[in-house]
């Protein structure tokens, strides 16, 4: 679906035109918004006026698969001194509005984003000897373009992607991401509005893992301190073998700190997951499910999914869903989201007013509650109790198979209808379970097993019968089932 050549001149449609050196003088022909991301570039590289560039053949607008028109790749020397080495630098057009002409995005003004607000980024080291850039990080970017378009989730600088395979499709630790700031890239105004520019950076699933406990910027701050796991601009070394924890044990301390002072700022995920109200006979098809067993479940209302939404938006992890399309047939990918924190921790919209329930749907308070999920999703609740309610926040469980939805909030979050009164509340698919500190602590204690997948077994139920409250952990095939 993609092609390689030299950037082409502006009757090809390729950023890589014009004459001259720095901005150069641009044929009238030539899309404003792509002008000004190519001057950008231009700044950087005027020695480079024509980079290799990865183009989509046939475009997004024209009805293609990729959003993406173009990937420009430069050859960058580093910096000595710095210790900066010498790298490939990949730059992508097509997440903001080039062409101001409604054909991607809506154009909205000067004064906002230009499209999404945002391109992405990578810089991969360069091999020696390596003369040319490999081009697996266009569908790389490709994939993260595709999801955006599709959920229309941006991304922010201290985002973490879990990918669950090396990016490469080698046998490279090298398997998820981060994204932050590009240290070179300033961002443009465009007469569509601003472009910034976000760098993707490579790393293992050991220190993933701590982004999701703790918060990506604490994390990239850590591998800006270790040159051979990124350095001061965060360089992509696919063939490093060591964590940053295995190269200096000291880092592990401090993320330890970090989680103890700050908490997780993983706010929710999507997964494989679902809900039994205990409270009713079954047969009580109206009101004793949250999700309909054998029949098409109920949808949220239009105000409870953006509420979702925007609890989600600080956190999200894709498990097992092709939401972001694989780089191949044989694997799937996953995508979370770590957001900055707010001071106030709350579950109303950040623009908008507290969520007011859709009239049709009332919500209930229940008695008793069963909560199934998958291992890598059930592996996550440690990180919900210790990393977000016991720092006084809120964990969102949502089902990528429809529209059920678990919210796990602690005493002090607002909008929240579920209380310590009724902890177990639902409104339609979606539940909320409110959980007192002593409670959760107490879960901790007895959830330690979920630390320790590899001794795992399948199916694993927990249970607080003085809570009424029960948890099983059940094998994927439970959730792929037409039932679920």
């Amino acid at each position: 679906m993609e092609g390689v050549r030299p950037g082409g001149g502006p009757s090809a449609g390729g950023p890589g035109s014009g004459s001259g050196s720095g901005s150069g003088s641009f044929p009238s022909l030539f899309p404003p918004g792509l002008h000004g991301i190519y001057g950008e570039c231009r700044r950087l590289y005027p020695d480079q006026p024509n980079p290799l560039q990865v183009t989509a053949i046939l475009k997004y607008w024209l009805g293609g698969p990729d959003p993406l028109d173009y990937v420009s790749m430069y050859r960058n020397l580093g910096n000595p001194a710095l210790n900066v080495p010498e790298h490939w630098h990949y730059v992508s057009f097509g997440l903001s509005d080039l062409y101001g002409d409604n054909r991607v995005h809506e154009f909205t003004g000067t004064d906002g984003p230009s499209g999404f607000g945002f391109e992405l980024t990578f810089r991969l080291k360069r091999e020696t000897g390596e003369s040319a850039p490999p081009t697996w990080p266009a569908e790389l970017m490709q994939g993260l373009a595709r999801y955006v378009f599709q959920s229309e989730n941006t991304f922010c600088s201290g985002d973490h992607v879990s990918w669950h395979s090396p990016l490469d499709n080698s046998e490279s630790r090298i398997q998820h991401m981060l994204l932050t700031e590009d240290p070179q890239m300033q961002p443009v105004q465009t007469p569509f509005g601003v472009v910034t520019f976000l760098q993707i950076v490579g790393v293992c699933t050991e220190e993933l893992h701590a982004a999701q406990q703790w918060n990506g910027q604490g994390i990239l701050e850590l591998l800006r301190t270790v040159p051979v796991a990124g350095g001061p601009w965060l360089i992509t070394d696919m063939r490093r073998g060591e964590t940053i924890f295995e190269i200096d044990p000291h880092l592990q301390e401090r993320v330890d700190k970090g989680i103890e002072t700050d908490g997780s700022n993983l706010s929710g995920v999507s997964a494989k997951c679902a809900w039994d109200d205990l409270s009713r006979p079954p047969e009580d098809d109206e009101d004793s499910r949250s999700i309909c067993i054998g029949t098409q479940p109920r949808r949220l209302s239009g105000k409870d999914t953006e509420q979702i939404r925007e609890t989600l938006r600080r956190g999200l992890e894709i498990n097992s869903k092709p939401v972001l399309p694989p780089i191949n047939a044989q694997r799937q990918n996953g995508l979370n989201l770590d957001r900055a924190p707010s001071r106030k921790d709350s579950l109303e919209s950040e623009s908008s007013a507290a969520i007011i329930p859709h009239e049709l749907i009332r919500t209930r308070q229940l008695e008793s509650v069963h909560l199934k999920f998958n291992q890598e999703s059930g592996a996550l609740i440690p990180l919900c109790l210790r990393g977000r309610l016991l720092h006084g926040r809120h964990f969102t469980y949502k089902s990528i198979t429809g529209d059920t939805a678990i919210t796990f909030v602690s005493t002090g979050v607002e909008g929240a209808f579920a209380t310590e009164e009724h902890p177990y509340a639902a409104h339609g698919p979606w539940l909320q379970i409110l959980l007192t500190e002593e409670f959760v602590e107490r879960m901790l204690e007895d959830l330690e097993d979920l630390n320790s997948p590899e001794e795992f077994k399948l199916p694993k139920e927990y249970s607080w019968p003085e809570k009424k409250l029960k948890v099983s952990i059940l094998p994927d095939a439970v959730f792929d089932s037409p039932l679920h």
